[in-house]
């Protein structure tokens, strides 16, 4: 499958990324994918250890000569988002994706394609492969869960890396160099909530709110995309007044996904289901309105719902007040980086099933302070309702260092090979960096990578000609660290 990849080129880095498609890895279910690489690794006579989180380090050993210069790591991590368009069944722990090339961009089939970050883990596997290139000794470094949990950065063990240069493949911007990131935290929010008998006059409907673009919950967090769980508690709280009481919800499926869709179960008086369908036309109209230029396709409807115990009247209020006035989306830009966001909040998964509530939001900062202030505001908030709060997988943003003597060596080579001096940025998006420069303070450390749009959602596609740029600049800031002015 995806046999077309291997007509693109860099035709190595196309053939990696193609194995990588072809192998089922959300995160979590990267074990198929490890047994490839590793079997790959001793066909090439490459050594390989995994350590007690089941992280993945690949080395080769330097071009004859350079043996004593610096070492570089490369890293990425082997996980990918999995999304897939609500009418398309895609199973992904069993089904590759499927890609195709549309105007200069590879894409997939209604799911998340993989690009992030697949595309830096198939250049890693291209450079241990090239024999072509002069180079000093070569980590790999492959984590896990990166997009659920950050795990394998967080537990990555600390006496195992002997590089001096880390790059990170893993950014999605083409003519861009980061040297910063933001820290974040998932905030997870738990009740049990009273129910009460469906009343003999009621009737269970399903409110979904559908057509959302989504999309990171970092990246594309300021650029005014609808949150489907903020939009449908909204209208929640309009139907109140015809006697809707929540039965049920699931809205979003991950935490680090601006969430697409969400659905909700309500009883309502039968009476009162004309109006309902009424106002919600209204609401779709309303919402179409202020989302016009980034989410105008916005669906509301009402459809046939299974029945069950509703919350009682208390109980559907409150928590719809809690979801309705939580924080999300940005919370405060940077005034040290301008036009960066410094805080936000992503209501990313709401579960109601049977009185059970689960909320998990992801928070992030470029000021850890920040990030443990607002998951406090979730846990004041919602102990309203007596809901329990707890933050999970907590990571370090990255400090910037922009005197760093690889940013500047990378800054030249861009230069010279493309022509453009790249932009120094800060991301408000946690790539590993902070949590790997906490256990190697030594490291120096860049990210950067091709150009990728839509990461997180079924749109995310790759700028074909951007990866053979990457391509271009990471074999030359490679020999360029091998070279005597490295050592």
């Amino acid at each position: 499958m995806n046999d077309h990849l291997l007509q693109l080129s860099p035709e190595p880095l196309w053939r990696h990324f193609r194995t990588l498609c072809n192998t089922p890895r959300p995160s979590g279910h990267e074990a198929p994918l490890i047994a490839t690489l590793t079997a790959w690794a001793d066909a090439h006579g490459l050594t390989h250890e995994r350590d007690a989180a089941g992280n993945l380090l690949i080395r080769k050993a330097a071009t004859p000569g350079c043996e004593a210069l610096p070492g570089v790591i490369l890293q990425g991590h082997l996980d990918m988002v999995a999304q897939a368009n609500a009418e398309h069944p895609h199973d992904f722990t069993r089904d590759p994706i499927q890609t195709y090339v549309e105007e200069g961009w590879l894409h997939a089939h209604e799911t998340t394609l993989g690009a992030d970050n697949g595309i830096g883990v198939a250049a890693a596997l291209a450079i241990l492969e090239d024999e072509t290139l002069r180079h000093g000794p070569l980590e790999a470094l492959f984590t896990l869960e990166e997009e659920a949990s950050m795990r394998g950065a967080l537990e990555l063990d600390t006496d195992w890396l002997q590089g001096r240069y880390l790059l990170n493949l893993d950014s999605e911007d083409r003519g861009q160099v980061y040297i910063g990131c933001a820290g974040g935290a998932d905030v997870v929010v738990e009740a049990r909530l009273p129910t009460r008998d469906l009343g003999e006059h009621e009737v269970v409907r399903q409110v979904a709110l559908t057509g959302l673009v989504g999309g990171h919950s970092g990246i594309d967090i300021h650029k005014g995309r609808g949150n489907a769980n903020r939009l449908l508690v909204r209208v929640l709280r309009t139907l109140e007044p015809f006697g809707a009481c929540l039965v049920a919800y699931q809205g979003g499926t991950l935490r680090n996904a601006l969430p697409r869709e969400a659905f909700a179960s309500i009883a309502l008086p039968a009476d009162e289901e004309a109006a309902v369908v009424a106002r919600l036309a209204e609401l779709q109209a309303e919402l179409a309105a202020e989302l016009a230029g980034v989410d105008e396709d916005v669906q509301l409807a009402l459809e046939p719902a299974e029945s069950a115990a509703p919350l009682t009247g208390a109980a559907s209020r409150l928590l719809i007040a809690a979801l309705h006035v939580a924080p999300c989306g940005v919370e405060r830009m940077s005034v040290e980086v301008p036009g960066v966001v410094e805080t936000s909040n992503n209501l990313g998964v709401v579960k109601l099933e049977e009185g059970r509530f689960h909320l998990c939001a992801l928070v992030r900062s470029l000021r850890d302070s920040a990030t443990q202030d607002l998951a406090d505001r979730f846990r004041a908030l919602f102990s309203l309702i007596g809901a329990e709060t707890r933050v999970e997988n907590a990571y370090p943003g990255w400090t910037p260092a922009p005197e760093s003597t690889l940013l500047a060596r990378f800054r030249r080579l861009h230069l010279e090979r493309t022509g453009v001096d790249p932009d120094v940025k800060v991301i408000h998006a946690g790539l590993e960096c902070g949590i790997l420069g906490g256990k190697y303070p030594r490291l120096e450390m860049i990210s950067f990578g091709p150009l990728i749009r839509g990461a997180h959602s079924p749109a995310e596609r790759v700028e074909i000609d951007s990866v053979a740029e990457f391509w271009q600049v990471l074999r030359a800031i490679i020999e360029d660290l091998a070279s005597a002015r490295a050592a």
